[in-house]
């Protein structure tokens, strides 16, 4: 069950960032932009989740996770940041 749930929410990340990488495509607005690349590293954390826990649970991937979850969080923040100036 946790591992349908795992997919479930790389599938979810990764419709949102199609959609919103696709809205920016289409109005190039700039937080679009940075949210979509957000939750396109998302859903590679996500990615990343379903590897270490359902395919390969012998090997620790939780530092590779948080870090790439840690790097989308900059983006977005500093998106944000840059879009207030």
């Amino acid at each position: 069950m946790a591992a349908i749930t795992y997919m479930l929410c790389a599938l979810t990340c990764l419709a949102c960032a199609v959609l919103l990488l696709r809205g920016w495509r289409e109005t190039r607005g700039a937080l679009l932009l940075w949210s979509g690349l957000c939750f396109s590293g998302l859903t590679l954390g996500n990615v990343l989740l379903v590897l270490d826990r359902v395919f390969l649970p012998a090997v620790d991937l939780s530092t590779a996770r948080l870090a790439v979850a840690f790097g989308s969080m900059l983006l977005i923040i500093f998106g944000l940041v840059w879009e207030s100036e």
